[in-house]
C-alpha cells in the first residue's frame, strides 16, 4: 500500500509542476458543458505526465480521468487509479491559488490511497491505509461540536440549469440561516482535504460527484477522524448522488439542518 501511495504522490506532483509553470500565463481557455466547465490545454497535458507516471508503475493500470476518452467511473472490482489534473480549473484560470492535481487509487470501489498537491498553496496532502497528513503533519479534523460555530464550504459544480441554480441557491441559503459560516473555494478536492486538516468543519456537496472530483479528499476526511455520507446519511461510496463530509462531531445534527433543503 505504501508503494501506491508513492506512485500517487510522484504522479500529483508530476502534474502540479507542469501546471505551475503555466500558472497565471495566458492559457487557451475552451468550455465543456457549460460557460462555466472550463478546460485547458494544460489540464490536459497535466493529465498525460499523471498518466505516464502511473502507467510506469503499471502498463496496464485502470484509469478514471477526467479529460479525454478515460474511464469516467469507477469499477466495483480490481484496482483503479482516479485522476483529476487540476481540481479547480475556473480558479487556475483566473489566478486563484485554490486549485491542484488529485490522484487517488481506490481497491474493489472502495478508496485505499490518495494524494492532492496545491502548489500555488504550497500544500501537500497525502492519505494511505492507516493516516492522512498535510505536508508532513498528522492531519486532525476539528473538534468544534457546535454546528452554530462551523465553517463550512460547499463544493460541486452545477451544471448551470435552472434548476442546479436553484438547488444551490436552497443549500446556500439553508448553510447561511442554519450554520455558522460558509466559504466557498472552487477546489473540491482542496476542500475535502481542509476539512481533514480541521481548518473547515464541513463540506456539503449536493449534486452526483464524479469521482476525481472526491475520492483522494473523502478518505483524507475520514483518515482524520471525519464522518462522510451521503444527504441521507448513509455511508459515502464514490458512486453517492452526494456528498457530506464533517468533522464527526455533530454529523447528524449537521444533515438534520439540511434535511428537505431543496422542497
Amino acid at each position: 500500500m505504501s508503494d501506491l501511495l508513492a506512485v500517487a504522490e510522484r504522479a500529483a506532483d508530476a502534474g502540479a509542476e507542469f501546471a505551475i509553470e503555466r500558472f497565471r500565463r495566458d492559457v487557451a481557455v475552451e468550455t465543456k458543458s457549460t460557460a462555466m466547465d472550463l478546460v485547458t490545454e494544460v489540464d490536459r497535458r497535466a493529465q498525460d505526465r499523471i498518466v505516464d507516471v502511473v502507467r510506469e508503475h503499471d502498463p496496464d493500470a485502470t484509469i478514471v480521468a477526467e479529460e479525454d476518452d478515460f474511464r469516467k467511473t469507477v469499477p466495483d472490482r480490481g484496482e483503479a487509479w482516479v485522476i483529476d489534473p487540476i481540481d479547480g480549473t475556473t480558479n487556475f484560470v483566473h489566478g486563484l491559488l485554490t486549485w491542484g492535481p488529485a490522484v487517488a487509487v481506490v481497491r474493489d470501489g472502495d478508496p485505499v490511497a490518495g494524494a492532492v498537491v496545491a502548489p500555488a498553496r504550497e500544500e501537500r496532502y497525502l492519505v494511505g491505509p492507516e493516516r492522512a497528513t498535510g505536508n508532513g503533519d498528522p492531519l486532525r479534523v476539528s473538534d468544534r461540536s457546535d454546528p452554530d460555530s462551523f465553517v463550512v464550504a460547499p463544493i460541486l459544480r452545477y451544471t448551470g440549469s435552472a434548476a442546479d441554480r436553484d438547488r444551490f441557491a436552497a443549500l446556500t441559503t439553508r448553510l447561511v440561516t442554519e450554520l455558522g459560516d460558509v466559504r466557498r473555494l472552487g477546489s473540491a478536492q482542496v476542500t475535502l482535504a481542509l476539512v481533514a486538516a480541521g481548518v473547515l468543519d464541513a463540506t456539503i456537496g449536493p449534486f452526483p460527484p464524479n469521482a476525481w472530483d472526491t475520492v483522494a479528499g473523502a478518505l483524507m476526511v475520514e483518515r482524520a477522524g471525519g464522518t462522510v455520507t451521503d444527504l441521507a446519511g448513509e455511508p459515502w461510496t464514490p458512486d453517492s448522488d452526494a456528498i457530506v463530509a464533517t468533522n464527526g462531531e455533530a454529523h447528524d445534527a449537521v444533515l438534520d439542518r439540511l434535511d428537505g433543503f431543496d422542497e
